[in-house]
């Protein structure tokens, strides 16, 4: 009788050496890094001047939930207080729109979204490709994950009206 042997996977996912090399390459990477730091640049500079928007509002808000999974990943960890208080920036900034519909930040939540930006610059000059891509992968899943606990919540509220 033959023994049929057990291959063992490997806890990471194969990866091919063309995608390794890039994955690992500057060249390849500040493209990259070079847009997604242009697109919060651009977007806080609207809010400073008072043409912010809801696209940019969930750019900025992106774009700090990569930079707090970053710190989970290792990257600038001891940081993560300015990524917060970015966050309670953003929180505050839509919470003020809500009530007088202006899209605009104050000195004090752009001097946080600033020092967070740095951070998050620094994060990514840091980190690989592989732990960006890790990154913006959580985010996704927890955005996807609140979403829908958002709407679950909503339909709960409503069955339990209903009835």
């Amino acid at each position: 009788m033959k023994k049929k042997s057990t291959n063992m996977k490997s806890a990471r996912p194969a990866m091919s050496p063309l995608l390794r090399a890039l994955t690992y390459s500057r060249a390849a990477r500040e493209p990259m890094i070079d847009a997604m730091l242009l697109h919060c640049y651009a977007a806080l500079d609207a809010f400073h001047r008072g043409h912010g928007s809801q696209p940019l509002f969930m750019t900025l808000c992106r774009h700090m939930l990569v930079a707090e999974e970053l710190c989970q990943l290792g990257h600038a960890p001891e940081f993560e207080d300015d990524i917060m208080f970015a966050h309670e920036a953003l929180v505050e900034l839509d919470s003020h729109h809500s009530a007088d519909g202006v899209w605009t930040l104050d000195a004090d939540q752009h001097a946080r979204l600033c020092t967070a930006l740095a951070v998050f610059a620094e994060q990514l000059e840091d980190a690989t490709l592989e732990h960006i891509a890790q990154a913006e992968a959580r985010m996704v899943t927890q955005s996807l994950v609140a979403s829908s606990m958002r709407s679950g919540i909503g339909r709960v509220e409503a069955v339990s009206s209903a009835g």
